[in-house]
């Protein structure tokens, strides 16, 4: 009993010691275990939100999503975790295990059981799916005046005819895309598209330029050399074959 006392009196004149000769020294603090750390966000990023919900009956389901709209997108059976996704001009995300799905017009929660019956026809028994919307182009506009996100400010290219989806697409932000891509983007080539006399249509300061691409030669024979980097306003124009009876 007496060692015990001893022991306990030394470790106290220890600490009175250590406070006397260092006014900064402080004792180890515990954090309650009823404290929670918060989730911290790098500068630039947005919380995904779809990170913390793991129910589908709780997902939103009174927002449409719309083109511009930032989405967080989870498979809780993958096991990974929640990735975000930008809803392009033509209101279609480009989804894990799927491909483009349409998103625009719809809300999370239609999204995700669209893609819940998706995933279970080819990949899950069961598939549970998270979307929520972590941010829009107004929210974007609201931090930086003046940028918003009309379609003239954003790099889109616009393929029309013989394609199996025709329509406005959004140029990647972190690399090229090739005239090949873009029919690829598209959907691949119609029945009776001419794949060989492709039109590029490309705005310059001496007026609109027609370039002929053969896009036959690139996709089937690998002649990548003509294969052309698109910019934003191109259009491409792929023509009906021309049939001899």
């Amino acid at each position: 009993m007496k060692a015990h006392i001893f022991l306990v009196t030394s470790c106290l004149v220890a600490v009175g010691s250590a406070l006397s000769q260092d006014p900064t020294f402080r004792l180890p603090e515990t954090r309650r275990s009823s404290e929670a750390a918060a989730p911290t966000i790098a500068p630039g990023e947005t919380l995904k939100s779809a990170s913390v919900i793991n129910d589908m009956n709780v997902v939103d389901n009174s927002t449409p999503i719309r083109a511009g709209d930032l989405i967080s997108l989870r498979i809780v059976e993958d096991r990974k975790d929640a990735i975000q996704l930008r809803v392009g001009v033509t209101g279609d995300i480009n989804a894990p295990h799927i491909g483009l799905v349409r998103a625009a017009g719809r809300t999370c929660r239609e999204l995700a059981f669209s893609m819940k019956g998706q995933l279970e026809k080819s990949l899950y028994n069961t598939a549970t799916v998270i979307v929520a919307i972590d941010q829009r182009p107004e929210d974007i506009g609201a931090r930086r005046p003046g940028i918003g996100t009309r379609e003239e400010e954003l790099d889109v290219i616009t393929v029309f005819g013989q394609v199996i989806r025709q329509g406005k697409y959004e140029l990647p932000t972190n690399e090229d895309m090739t005239i090949s891509q873009a029919i690829l983007l598209s959907g691949g080539f119609a029945q009776f598209a001419n794949p060989k006399k492709v039109k590029l249509v490309r705005k310059t300061p001496q007026g609109n330029k027609t370039i002929l691409v053969n896009v036959d030669q690139i996709m089937r024979r690998g002649n990548l050399d003509k294969d052309i980097f698109l910019r934003r306003g191109d259009v491409i124009i792929v023509d009906e074959k021309t049939v001899n009876f």
